[in-house]
């Protein structure tokens, strides 16, 4: 992890939990198919180093389709349609701010601009939801989750759906604004997801702290 994030994470390299988790999933690729791939694992935090963070979006696991997982919370590579939370995503920005939908899932450009696509989980056996979940990465992603919760500056988390709502004792700055909302994905998202205006919400709190709004564009291919 050759990035800002390294020294404020490598404690946890030396955590028994650690080896017993990378020693699992060594396990399941010799057995089969494991998403994302290998170099894509930690793609988030590749994209978003720490330093620039100013929003946290938090997913639970991979997607488990082939080809759609690629590092990111919610987004899929290019070529891969969309899956029904994402659309639901995209529906709310438009609803939100009038934006519309690209012609792709791919949720790159947000990351380059300080958003990081968390899931709680970072992999997941193919074609079998929540497969890698209680085996470890949640105790790595809530220390991301702490780490980001000690900047002084104004963090906006948002936090969708009943699993990414227990992380909020975690986040106990006052700098920072916590956005919550059902999920996305369709058996939750005309709960109060549709009309919860996050995108629009997450540029106010960032105005309002001095700090940079987010473009949520996303470009087409």
């Amino acid at each position: 992890m050759k990035t800002d994030w390294n020294p404020l994470l490598r404690k946890q390299f030396a955590e028994p939990y650690w080896a017993e988790l990378q020693g699992f999933i060594q396990q399941e690729r010799e057995g089969g198919q494991v998403f994302p791939p290998q170099e894509e694992v930690f793609a988030a935090l590749h994209l978003t180093p720490f330093s620039e963070v100013k929003v946290l979006i938090l997913g639970q696991d991979p997607y488990h389709g082939e080809g759609q997982a690629h590092g990111l919370c919610f987004s899929v590579r290019r070529g891969v349609v969309a899956p029904p939370s994402l659309k639901n995503i995209f529906k709310e920005l438009k609803n939100d701010l009038d934006l519309a939908a690209p012609n792709h899932g791919n949720l790159e450009s947000w990351t380059q601009q300080g958003v990081l696509l968390l899931n709680s989980v970072l992999t997941v056996r193919a074609h079998n939801a929540g497969s890698h979940r209680n085996r470890g990465w949640e105790l790595f992603t809530d220390e991301i989750i702490r780490v980001v919760n000690a900047k002084s500056e104004r963090v906006v988390f948002i936090l969708w759906g009943a699993s990414a709502q227990k992380k909020r004792p975690l986040i106990d700055s006052p700098a920072h604004v916590i956005i919550e909302s059902p999920h996305p994905s369709p058996l939750s998202a005309s709960r109060g997801f549709f009309g919860s205006r996050p995108f629009s919400r997450t540029n106010a709190a960032l105005e309002e702290a001095g700090r940079q709004p987010i473009d949520w564009t996303l470009p087409h291919n």
